[in-house]
């Protein structure tokens, strides 16, 4: 019984062809995906650095007043927390948390943000992926 040679091969490209057009689609969908988490880094980045500028020019007044302007402007918890709240809340960008430290002349921010990424459902599994950004910000006067 004599067998064909191409008979044989018949068909077994196929699965090959699916495997490479599917490891292309993953490798289309990945950098799609990762494109979209970069670019909501960036948003919440942004943010977040604004926030922290608005908050470097929150100077405690009473301080100010009472010591006088050094080579610094001094900051308080109290007047970052709510410059940064002013900022955030004519930014648009909603965060889902955020927190402000300051040790007086240096203020840091730190911006959180959930946000489902396109084809999250494929690599995330449809959960949210978590951006957080941090920001620092320091007013200097002239001497």
């Amino acid at each position: 019984m004599r067998r064909d040679g191409d008979a044989a091969e018949r068909g077994s490209t196929l699965p090959l062809v699916l495997v490479c057009w599917l490891v292309a689609a993953l490798m289309a969908f990945g950098a799609v995906a990762a494109s979209d988490a970069f670019l909501e880094q960036q948003q919440v980045q942004s943010v977040c650095d604004g926030a922290a500028l608005a908050a470097a020019n929150a100077t405690d007044e009473a301080a100010v007043y009472a010591t006088g302007v050094g080579t610094a402007l001094p900051l308080t918890r109290v007047s970052t927390q709510a410059a940064v709240a002013d900022q955030l809340a004519d930014g648009g960008t909603a965060l889902d948390s955020w927190s402000t430290a300051t040790d007086g002349v240096e203020v840091t921010v730190r911006c959180t943000r959930y946000v489902q990424i396109a084809f999250g459902w494929l690599f995330l599994g449809g959960e949210p992926l978590e951006r957080t950004a941090v920001a620092s910000a320091r007013a200097p006067t002239a001497p």
